[in-house]
């Protein structure tokens, strides 16, 4: 099928699926996810497929993390999906309502997107996610995984189709473009009869070209240079383990912290200890001039290494007078993500939460917990780093819009 067929599928498919029950896509959910479970074994064959095509290519570990599933992580999978379909349904909320002086009743509803389209790169766990939560907001889905992943896209894709149709359930709900050609992408973001939003998930390079070349409205979801500022009134222990846990947890991933900030007068003490056990960790120091006198074993940064979403055990750390300097910093070299303060300072935090431009903003935590699940949503689409229409994780309600319904009695207007 082509593009454009695939995406008419979807189309059609949606406006069935809005009018579902709760109860149905609960049950379609489950379905998927006891479909991934019965499955399993396929999806590791053709995830070490991926694998070993990554290796060959040369794919750093970083790119190798990512791609790569182990039992535990498809179970990860798996039970994200059965957290989205306990969550409560947003489809149908009324969300304000109304009566007006001539009797008539306003409410504003919460109704699916409709079809949505999610671009993604080399994390085979989307595919899951993004089904889960586009079903369960009423909104059908089309897949576009990147090529380095599509034996893992397609055998995930494959075990929930399956179980939609062995479960008689509409399968058309769910879509999966296959073909590696980048022209399928092109011809993706073309569809604007039929596609109501899409979703680019991945870096910087993703993201700006799905928005050059978009016919159909777009949420982005960029890179992730991720900061963490520890002001001079900080708890230098507490700032030590919560950047230790934001740069080493998991550093290929989007919410990890790439950027360290540290106030000229707590520098000496804490960047001496704090950069060394990272350091004992793998991780490469890149600092400012005065970071490396601080910390001989330093590198040198350049401009570029502070605009940089490293995606590993690579650090860039820089010196400042303070947390006017600190927020200026951010909102310069960031991607609006998710950044951090550790302080004790009310002013400074306050002026922090106030000045950031970020999707996510901490005070005294660490950036890793910028995710769906971690917030609550059972899993997430995307992190969105734009203002319009939602911004950071997105979960069921931000999936969805909201439309007016008008009761009335016969009114007609004069």
């Amino acid at each position: 099928m082509t593009t454009a067929e695939v995406c008419a599928l979807a189309k059609e498919a949606s406006y069935r699926l809005a009018t579902f029950t709760p109860t149905e896509k609960k049950a379609m959910l489950i379905a998927m996810a006891n479909g991934i479970g019965d499955e399993m074994e396929e999806i590791l064959v053709a995830n070490n497929d991926d694998i070993f095509a990554a290796k060959q290519n040369g794919k750093e570990d970083t790119f190798i993390d990512r791609l790569t599933l182990y039992k535990s992580r498809i179970r990860q999978m798996i039970d994200g999906i059965m957290a989205v379909a306990e969550l409560p349904d947003p489809v149908g909320e009324v969300t304000d309502k109304w009566t007006l002086p001539n009797g008539l009743q306003i409410s504003k509803v919460r109704a699916p997107l409709g079809v949505i389209a999610i671009i993604y790169e080399a994390r085979p766990n989307v595919t899951a996610d993004a089904a889960a939560l586009a079903i369960k907001s009423g909104n059908a889905v089309v897949l576009r995984g990147s090529r380095e992943a599509i034996n893992s896209n397609l055998a995930i894709f494959n075990a929930m189709k399956n179980a939609l149709v062995k479960g008689g359930y509409d399968a058309n709900v769910l879509q999966f473009l296959a073909e590696p050609d980048r022209e399928v992408t092109a011809e993706l973001l073309k569809q604007s009869d039929t596609v109501d939003v899409v979703i680019p998930r991945g870096g910087e390079g993703l993201k700006k070209y799905v928005l050059e070349n978009a016919a159909v409205p777009v949420i982005a979801s960029a890179g992730g240079n991720c900061h963490t500022y520890v002001e001079k009134t900080a708890d230098l222990k507490m700032a030590d383990n919560v950047l230790f846990n934001a740069k080493v947890s998991r550093p290929s991933v989007c919410n990890a912290t790439e950027q360290l900030i540290v106030d000229r007068a707590i520098a000496a003490p804490f960047l001496t200890k704090s950069l060394d056990r990272l350091s004992k960790q793998g991780v490469r120091i890149l600092g400012c001039t005065e970071t490396c006198r601080i910390y001989p074993m330093a590198e040198l940064a350049t401009e570029e290494d502070y605009y940089e979403e490293h995606l590993g055990l690579v650090l860039s750390v820089k010196v400042v007078s303070g947390y006017k300097e600190a927020i200026e910093r951010i909102n310069k070299y960031g991607t609006h993500h998710s950044d951090a303060i550790i302080s004790s300072s009310n002013e400074a935090i306050e002026a922090f939460k106030i000045g950031v431009d970020s999707a996510a903003v901490y005070v005294n935590a660490s950036t890793r917990f910028t995710d769906g699940f971690e917030y609550g949503f059972g899993a997430e689409m995307a992190i969105s780093t734009q203002k319009l229409h939602a911004r950071g994780p997105l979960g069921l309600k931000q999936l969805t819009s909201e439309k007016y319904v008008v009761v009335g009695e016969g009114q007609v207007r004069k």
